[in-house]
């Protein structure tokens, strides 16, 4: 498997969001510690196992829709020369090129096969071929999904271990503790792939993650009024 930072922090985030998500909801509702993490491994397995395969199938699709219009483009520049020549002329046309320059560019661009099909694929189609496999990019969608997402239970795996029967105050406290502190890592590692203010992305990540926890917590406290 090829690691893919862009696909690891993109299931990371939303496993973090997710997981927090149901663990504010579930303390809202006043349920026990085992609640939380029933229901917190269910959203890890499940919405993991769904995550990545939605990753797995948007990938696969996209290779095999580039795929065929590549093949499109190469029957007609095969069939089409003088029609496809003339695109690639009116293509650099726009981009200002004019006169002998512009005849140059498209002989230099039409001698090669691979690069005129390239040239049409990225400057006609807007289509950029992916080298990632659909594969890798769900596997390091699970995996940060799983792994950074199983933060929020921690502190409530140790609550089961050491004290079953222990009030959920202190556990949730400390979840939302490693709850933000994750947000804001995972925050700056994709500052640091998109190449933005590593504060920023932290912060701007941590306050997406903090509405959805506040909302999901709201939503189980409403209820467990309305039920009691």
């Amino acid at each position: 498997m090829k690691f893919s930072i862009e696909n690891f922090v993109f299931g990371a985030i939303d496993g973090t969001v997710t997981t927090f998500a149901v663990v504010a909801g579930v303390i809202g509702a006043s349920l026990s510690p085992s609640v939380v993490l029933i229901l917190g491994f269910a959203n890890l397995l499940a919405d993991g196992f769904s995550m990545s395969i939605g990753n797995y199938l948007a990938t696969k699709t996209r290779h095999e829709y580039i795929a065929k219009e590549r093949k499109r483009e190469e029957w007609e520049i095969e069939n089409m020369v003088e029609q496809e020549k003339q695109e690639i002329r009116d293509i650099y046309a726009r981009k200002g090129f004019k006169d002998e320059l512009l005849e140059d560019v498209v002989d230099v661009i039409t001698k090669k096969r691979y690069v005129w099909i390239d040239t049409m694929m990225r400057e006609e189609l807007g289509l950029i071929e992916s080298k990632g496999r659909a594969l890798d990019n769900a596997l390091n969608t699970f995996i940060g999904f799983s792994v950074i997402g199983l933060i929020p239970l921690v502190p409530f795996i140790f609550l089961i271990l050491i004290s079953p029967s222990h009030i959920t105050a202190i556990p949730f406290f400390y979840s939302v503790i490693f709850t933000g502190l994750a947000f804001f890592l995972i925050g700056c590692i994709r500052g640091k792939v998109v190449e933005k203010s590593l504060f920023r992305s932290g912060l701007s990540t941590l306050l997406i993650g903090g509405i959805a926890a506040s909302l999901a917590y709201m939503v189980g406290l409403t209820l467990a009024i309305i039920v009691k």
